[in-house]
């Protein structure tokens, strides 16, 4: 859940900040920030007026292709999937093990290919 596919397109060094993120049906927001950390990869996603300037955390695994030349970034859920999120709080939920299992549980049901 917490590593980019091998087939997602992702590489280390590759800064996702401010590239578009498309959802199955649609457009979600911008990257915000991104983690390449082993393990610990995601990207948080401001979806500007789509759902009020929300933040949402999305792990790699969700991510099904990073285009670097269109900047965009593809993800495996849909508009509503995203929306329903547990509400992400950068400044108490980066790092924390409870929040992280709260959505791997909302996003693992439905992984890549499903």
């Amino acid at each position: 859940m917490w590593n980019y596919a091998p087939t997602a397109g992702h590489t280390p060094d590759a800064d996702l900040t401010g590239y578009t993120v498309e959802a199955r049906d649609g457009h979600i927001g911008k990257v915000d920030k991104h983690s390449s950390e082993v393990g610990s990869q995601y990207i948080v996603v401001d979806t500007g007026v789509w759902i009020f300037g929300k933040e949402i955390l999305l792990p790699a695994a969700t991510i099904t292709l990073i285009d670097h030349e269109a900047r965009t970034v593809s993800v495996a859920r849909s508009k509503e999937q995203i929306k329903n999120a547990p509400e992400f709080d950068k400044d108490t939920h980066l790092g924390d093990p409870a929040y992280r299992d709260q959505i791997s549980g909302h996003y693992g049901a439905d992984g890549p290919g499903h």
